[in-house]
């Protein structure tokens, strides 16, 4: 059994999750993310003491934590750019204190997308490939790479940062500091945003959203089309730019904007053909994302995994 955790700006989940992949048990609390150091990290011992009240706790024998970044795996710390607070906080130790955690348990820390990256290759749309990306596009955009079959989180933990590659070197400014990110163009808020600056309006009563946006693409909305083909662009010159540098075999593609599914991905693929012009990027697969709401915990879990197997567990086929 493997005990996970995802922190991010809404929610801090928690989940027992057996060797097969299988969650078991799972707490969640809000994220009091605009409240004290003492208060966030009391939220994170407050889930763990929910999972520790699970009778299989007790077989528990790794611990993956998966945190919204960026992160510094190396020094077990985390500065998620939504939770102001935590500035290089250190949430390996403030975790490897809790009380209800085993002797010889080491916390095992990673950037969420790539959590999302780790949870993809064993049990999702990455499962059995060698070299992937696995992207979450959202709120903000990020990912994780798979290279020789093993997972790439990088020296620090932030390898696969694809939502901060610039895909125009013109570009408006991004909160990174760099202009003419991915991110400012794919995710769910910039699709809305420039949905609403080129004339759309979202039906009487609802928020200008990327879902909404998605709905008026699929009634045909000339100006929400646009704005989804946009994205695309933006994410297929990033996507063809790794498997340049990588060769990568798929591109697996989750988060709330890829619910919108042949809106987003039509145009995605369109785009990549055009992109991705060497010869041996043109076989590069895009698919969506198979784990949903609970790939950051299964990732998190995926990470423990290795980590109990390495040490000296009995290799486990999967």
């Amino acid at each position: 059994m493997y005990a996970a955790l995802d922190i991010g700006g809404t929610k801090i989940a928690g989940a027992l999750i057996d060797e097969e992949g299988s969650v078991i048990r799972r707490a969640e609390l809000p994220t009091p993310a605009g409240e004290s150091t003492a208060r966030m990290a009391g939220t994170v011992d407050a889930v763990i003491d929910e999972l520790a009240a699970h009778p299989a706790w007790g077989t528990v024998s790794g611990l993956g934590i998966a945190s919204a970044g960026p992160v510094d795996t190396a020094a077990g710390t985390v500065s998620p750019v939504n939770i102001p607070s935590w500035r290089a906080f250190p949430l390996v130790d403030s975790v490897r204190a809790h009380p209800m955690l085993f002797d010889g348990i080491e916390p095992v820390l990673l950037g969420d997308a790539v959590a999302v990256a780790a949870a993809e290759h064993w049990l999702g749309a990455a499962r059995g490939l060698d070299n992937a990306l696995c992207m979450v596009v959202s709120t903000g955009v990020g990912g994780g790479f798979v290279l020789n079959g093993r997972l790439h989180p990088g020296p620090s933990g932030n390898a696969g940062h694809i939502g901060h590659i610039s895909v125009d070197l013109d570009g408006p400014p991004c909160a990174c500091g760099a202009r003419g990110c991915v991110e400012g163009y794919a995710s769910g808020t910039a699709i809305a945003r420039h949905a609403v600056q080129s004339g759309w309006r979202p039906p009487a009563g609802a928020e200008a959203t990327a879902a909404a946006v998605a709905a008026a693409a699929r009634a045909g909305d000339e100006r929400a089309l646009a704005s989804y083909d946009r994205s695309a662009k933006a994410l297929a010159a990033a996507i063809a730019g790794s498997a340049t540098l990588l060769e990568i075999e798929v591109c697996v593609i989750g988060g709330g904007v890829a619910q919108a599914g042949d809106v987003l991905f039509s145009p995605l693929r369109r785009h990549l053909r055009a992109f991705a012009a060497l010869g041996f990027t043109r076989g590069l697969e895009v698919r969506p994302a198979a784990l949903a709401r609970d790939a950051g915990l299964v990732g998190a879990a995926a990470a423990a995994r290795l980590q109990a197997h390495a040490a000296g567990a009995p290799a486990v086929t999967g």
